[in-house]
């Protein structure tokens, strides 16, 4: 199957051109050389090769509920995580990607989809995503991806906290204050509480121990609610996050440092220098 690919690059148009993948889907290329010692049994010139590699992404998308104009905020996403440019995405817009044997391709799986009123991707695509985050990958979720694989006990496990349609969904479409509380971990340690215009939801549940980054207060009920927590699952990371409602919300600076922050944190890259390896002039 052929794909369109596109590749972004900062303050320069879009190059198009066509190539066989996993599916129809959006290439957001962005390459850099990073510095660093050479591991253990490794030449320096090996070393420098295996940080040179970029790491690649899989954004999933595809399917979501009619509000979330996925067609809109996928490549938006995209866009942002490329800020950092170590980071290599593709966008698949069929879920059933998920199955595919080559997955293990990618070094972190993009939720960013829900399989509203439709079949979730099904068995082959769970037990894969499960192997693949188990065995040592990333995954992130954002927004309405808590939602997806509501007949699979499992992805409770995997996603940490997951949509519960009983509970109160979110508050009203508006502007809220998320506060960093965790200040000592990778993904947030040096990030400044910010504003947003968002869904602040209050509907995720879960039992798993996670480490909570971020959190608003609801204007509804008072309570604080998750805007960001990761953990460890097998030996893979997972970073989840439930703002990004629409495209303005991913282009709200703040969020996209999270998001871009939390995606480099998953593929098990260096955050030390604040998490961005800006693109070559």
């Amino acid at each position: 199957m052929k794909q369109k690919v596109f590749f972004f690059r900062r303050g320069s148009p879009h190059a198009q051109g066509f190539r066989a993948g996993l599916a129809r889907g959006v290439l957001v290329g962005a390459l850099i050389c990073l510095g660093g010692a050479a591991a253990m049994g490794q030449s320096t010139a090996e070393a420098k090769q295996t940080a040179d590699k970029p790491k690649s992404v899989l954004l999933v998308t595809g399917q979501d509920y009619p509000g979330h104009k996925w067609k809109e905020t996928a490549p938006a996403l995209a866009k942002s995580l490329v800020e950092d440019a170590r980071l290599r995405v593709t966008i698949t817009e069929d879920p059933k990607s998920l199955a595919a044997v080559d997955l293990d391709r990618y070094d972190v799986i993009v939720l960013h989809f829900m399989n509203w009123e439709q079949p979730d991707p099904g068995p082959a695509a769970r037990a894969n995503l499960k192997r693949f985050v188990e065995s040592g990958k990333g995954l992130m979720l954002v927004h309405f991806a808590c939602g997806a694989f509501q007949e699979w006990p499992e992805f409770r496990k995997i996603a940490g906290r997951v949509w519960d349609p009983k509970l109160r969904p979110h508050d009203p479409f508006g502007a809220f204050k998320v506060d960093i509380v965790n200040t000592q971990h990778p993904i947030t340690k040096g990030m400044q509480p910010f504003e947003t215009t968002d869904e602040l939801y209050t509907c995720l549940v879960g039992d798993r121990p996670i480490d909570v980054l971020a959190t608003a207060r609801s204007n509804v009920d008072g309570k604080d609610y998750p805007m960001a927590f990761a953990f460890a699952c097998g030996a893979g990371r997972v970073f989840h996050s439930p703002l990004g409602h629409d495209v303005a919300a991913f282009q709200n600076p703040g969020v996209a440092e999270l998001m871009r922050r939390g995606c480099a944190w998953a593929a098990g890259l260096d955050l030390t220098d604040g998490g961005v390896k800006p693109l070559a002039k």
